[in-house]
């Protein structure tokens, strides 16, 4: 698996600014596409063709050749409710469900993508790929990350009104925004009045 040159996923801001986010891994990038409960107003996964555009932006370098299935598609939303409610659990030092661990083993079982290599050297994924393939990519990274060294940075973006969970990957592990073009610049706005208002 690479990263791509720019790694994360373009998203559009509650005032309509696109910016991007790095959640730092690939599973995390999944989470983007809705989620459980009160989440479920932001789903955009609705039939195979949105799980195929979603490959095309993560990180998953190069894009894969899918063949994607209507049970896959389920399939993809119950695995990243199992996973937003496991890194959301992680983010507050709670035991993760077992019928949500149970979901990320099973993805996990399977064949993942399978890499190969062009005539002229060139990075490319075996074809056909499938989506439960591809489920299982998303989830051997999931299991990765919450087993290896960066699974206490799994966070959630400080705003009060974001939900985005991140893994910090900087050096110092401060992170506290989704990202510094929305959420960062805004409380940096924010900070920036109230400083001024106190002064005047």
């Amino acid at each position: 698996m690479d990263a791509s040159a720019t790694p994360g996923i373009p998203l559009r801001s509650h005032t309509g600014t696109v910016y991007r986010f790095d959640p730092g891994a690939l599973c995390l990038e999944l989470l983007t596409t809705g989620g459980p409960g009160p989440f479920r107003r932001h789903e955009v996964l609705h039939a195979p063709a949105d799980l195929a555009a979603w490959a095309e932006r993560c990180r998953l370098t190069p894009t894969p050749q899918l063949q994607i299935t209507d049970s896959e598609m389920a399939d993809a939303r119950r695995l990243r409710d199992a996973l937003f409610r496991i890194a959301l659990a992680r983010t507050r030092d709670e035991p993760p469900a077992p019928d949500d661990l149970a979901t990320l083993n099973e993805a996990a079982a399977h064949p993942p993508l399978t890499p190969a290599i062009t005539p002229d050297g060139r990075r490319r994924w075996a074809t056909p790929a499938t989506g439960t393939q591809l489920l299982s990519t998303v989830a051997r990274d999931a299991v990765d990350l919450l087993t290896g060294p960066l699974a206490d940075r799994i966070r959630t973006c400080a705003a009060a009104d974001c939900h985005l969970i991140y893994v910090d990957t900087s050096r110092p592990g401060r992170r506290r925004w989704c990202s510094m073009e929305n959420c960062g610049n805004r409380h940096k706005v924010r900070t920036h009045r109230a400083r001024r208002s106190q002064q005047d």
